[in-house]
This record gives C-alpha cells, structure tokens and sequence, in this order.
C-alpha cells in the first residue's frame, strides 16, 4: 500500500468570518463548527497511520505557538515548519516537496488546507488512496468538488479523458479563475469542477515542475530547507534563501502550466467555509432555518444566524441576517452579501482600526491575557498562565504593575526576591523593577493585573529572559 506524507498549510488569515476571525486569531483555529477548529479536525483526518505518515505542518511564525497547542491538544503527533515570512502557496508546497524528497525522491505528498470543513470522512480517505495511486504514476492530483450552485468565488477545473488507472482520476484539461455569474452557470452545466486547492503528488514529480516552470522557488526552497534550524521543537527554515521565493500561488507557479495535472471529483462534503454564509449552511438550524450559537434569541425572524458567546443577542423581525457578536465588535450581515466582509476588513485597516487584526484577548505561549478596561494613564488587565508555564523575565521604562490573584498560585520574582502570592493576595511592581511570574501549580493561574504609568504599550516591554526564545 502507498503511504502519504499529510502537509497542512496553516497560514491563511480568514477575513471572511470577521469579526471572529483576525490575523491574530485566524478562521483555521476557531471553533466554527463544534468544539474544535478547522486546524485540529484536518489533524483528526489523518490518524490513520496505515495510510498517512504523521503530518507536516507549515505555518509562519506568529502562529507557531498556536499550532504547538492545538497539535497537543488532538494528541496526534505532526511536526511543525515555520515559515519566516508570508509567501502564499507557491513557496509552502515548494518547501513541503523538498522535505519529502530528503525521505525518498518517490515519497507520496498530500498537501491540504487547514481552514476547510470536510464531513464524509470515509469518502476522504477513499479519494486520498485513488489520488496516491495516480500519484505515484507521475501525476499531480487534486481534489475537484462537483458544484453544487454557480459560484463565483471558487477557481474551477475542466476535466478531461479518464487516466489509464483503474479510478476515478482524469486528466485535468485546464484551470479557470473565479468567473462572473453567468459564466459559472456554464460551467456547471459543462461539468466543471470546483477548485477545492488540495493536491496530491511525487515528491520528485512536484520538484522536476517547480524547477521547469518556477525555477527561483525551487532554488529558494532548497536553501530554506538546507538552512533550516530546531528552535524548541519547530523546524524554522532560513530567513535569507525563504525571502528570496516570490509570493504565488502553487496553481500560477505550477498547476495552471504543468501537462501533468490530473483531477479526481472528490465529492466528500467539502467546503472552504469562507463567509457566515457558509458557516450557516453547515451548521444545525431550526424549522425556521435559524441557528444560534452562544447567548441569542430570534422573534419573528426566519434564516438568522447568531454567535455570540458572551452578550445575549437578539434579532426581531429580520430574514437572512447574520449577527456576530465578539467582546470589541458587531457585525450585522445580510446574508446574500457575505462575501463584502473581506471589503469591510480592507476599510477598517485603511482606517487603522485596531479591532481588523487583533482581539481583546492575546495569545502568547504562556497562555493568554485580556483587556478588561482602559484610561489615559491605567490598563486593567485579565491574565491566565498554564501550570508549568512562566513569562519573560523583563522591565518596563514607564509603568508600573499591581498583581491581585484570584485563582491558583503564582511564583514572582521581583528584583533578587522571589515570593509565593495565593489567592486573594497581591503584589507590587515598581517602574523599573526586573520581575517575572510562573505557574508553579496545577491548575492555571488567573490574575488582575493594573498597570498605571504614562506609557502602557506592549512595546514597553524589555525582556531579559526568555524560555520561548521571543526577540
């Protein structure tokens, strides 16, 4: 049986599903659907060791410390590759085949998105082994969905004649960028496909087409790949070689040029999930067609979608709205414009609006930390710290900070003084001071921390030492 090296590109940024999603917190690791995020169900895809080595994922280096998370959190086991900067898909599968051919130039990859929603998990992995077996002939395989509507936002693939396997995989005639309406509506009665953007190949096959067709991503990836250093468990490519690799996509660089491609209709419950449209259809609804998730109620209202985890949200006498309530921002959609939150994003960072790419709350390795209220010369923050985990050792130039426990235990160290602080007890923290705190306990630590000064941003933060290697 063939096996197949999983590669998981988890770098995208999901504008789409604001406010939900932001590049701090993107759509790959949010839970749109269910209890886990896209990220970790496209991990639980691949258990099935007969079939699939543990994966690679490749991600850039913002997100490095969520990926290590999620991936502990699944229990499976994947190795992690960062990206030093963002450079689209091109550069991703090109680094992904040039790890592979250092296992074997015959070494069967399938390189898949980590913020797409697949529901017929027997059905995927089916087309997985049809896709490897093509693979392995020499072809580059990816997965088409048979359109179920003439959409306009999906690239869309033309088959062709049947390959000589015993299976569903043609060759792939051509690629056709998103069309108009009217166009896509041609398409889907000529039997088009719909580009879902997976792809299966011959790690050496891949290589040979980069080479032929995009020559500076294949020298790049060589070196980022040769250069490449361990830092606390992730492979970081090389900086240098991985910024000389132009930003394009794998289907400009490679798939819309090669006389290789093939294309198997992969008909297993797909979908990118790419707007709250799209959220809405896959999730569960009433008679009324509505769905809420969190605090919500609907009166008088049929086709509302509703996610709000915090504040109740209420919608009276509206048809196909969606309704996305986070602790900064609400969003109100009709429903049929789902595809114009990209454009809202767009303004909102023109307009230099904080609440574009970030949320109140902030991951960092340690665990996370989140405004609760803010004035000229105050910040008040909520601050959890996982057992076992610890911040920076650091100072701050010009603020000084007032720690109140208020569930576990912390350990502070605070100049050459090194104190215990419980529940209900607090300490202070002068300008100046160098200080650290560490969870020395079970459970995680949660804190009110006041910070008081007249300057409080998080660039006044001078770091000492560092346990996550952060600069």
């Amino acid at each position: 049986m063939i096996k197949i090296l999983p590669v998981i590109m988890c770098g995208g940024s999901g504008t789409r599903v604001w406010p939900e999603s932001r590049e701090a917190l993107p759509k790959q690791f949010i839970a749109l659907l269910g209890t886990r995020s896209t990220f970790q169900m496209a991990l639980d895809m691949l258990r099935d060791r007969d079939l699939f080595e543990p994966a690679i994922v490749i991600t850039n280096h913002d997100y490095r410390f969520l990926v290590a998370d999620q991936v502990k959190e699944t229990g499976i086991e994947a190795d992690v590759v960062l990206e030093p900067s963002r450079r689209d898909s091109g550069p991703a599968v090109a680094v992904a085949a040039e790890i592979a051919l250092r296992r074997g130039p015959k070494t069967v990859v399938a390189v898949f998105a980590a913020d797409h929603i697949i529901e017929n998990r027997a059905a995927f992995v089916e087309f997985c082994r049809e896709a490897a077996s093509a693979a392995a002939e020499g072809s580059i395989v990816t997965f088409g969905i048979t359109p179920t509507r003439p959409a306009t936002g999906f690239g869309y693939l033309r088959p062709g004649a049947p390959l000589g396997y015993d299976s569903g995989v043609r060759k792939l005639e051509s690629f056709v960028e998103k069309p108009d309406a009217a166009t896509a509506q041609r398409y889907l009665e000529a039997g088009y496909l719909w580009n879902s953007g997976n792809f299966v190949f011959r790690a050496d096959v891949m290589r040979a087409e980069i080479e032929r067709y995009a020559p500076d991503l294949a020298k790049g990836a060589e070196g980022a790949v040769a250069g490449a250093q361990r830092d606390l468990g992730l492979l970081v490519l090389d900086a240098e070689a991985f910024a000389r690799m132009p930003k394009i996509s794998i289907d400009y660089a490679v798939m819309e040029r090669t006389d290789r491609a093939a294309v198997i209709a992969a008909d297993m419950g797909w979908s990118d999930i790419g707007t709250w449209q799209a959220v809405w259809e896959l999730s569960d609804r009433d008679a009324q067609g509505n769905s809420i998730r969190g605090s919500g109620v609907v009166l008088d209202g049929n086709n509302v979608h509703i996610r709000s985890d915090e504040m109740l949200t209420a919608v009276v006498g509206l048809d196909n709205v969606i309704v996305v309530t986070t602790q900064d921002a609400v969003l109100v959609l009709n429903a049929d414009k789902a595809a114009k939150v990209k454009d809202l994003v767009d303004q909102l960072k023109r307009e230099k609006r904080p609440e574009a790419l970030e949320h109140r709350r902030s991951y960092r390795p340690w665990g996370y930390y989140q405004s609760i209220d803010r004035g000229g010369r105050y910040q008040v923050k909520r601050i959890v710290v996982k057992p076992g985990q610890r911040l920076s050792l650091q100072k701050h130039f010009h603020r000084a900070e007032h720690w109140i426990v208020v569930r576990g235990i912390a350990e502070v160290t605070v100049n050459e003084t090194i104190k215990l602080v419980h529940e209900n007890e607090s300490i202070y923290l002068p300008i100046g001071c160098t200080h650290r705190m560490t969870n020395p306990g079970k459970i995680d630590l949660e804190l009110i921390e006041v910070q008081t000064g007249s300057y409080l941003g998080e660039d006044d933060i001078i770091r000492i030492e560092d346990v996550y290697n952060r600069s």
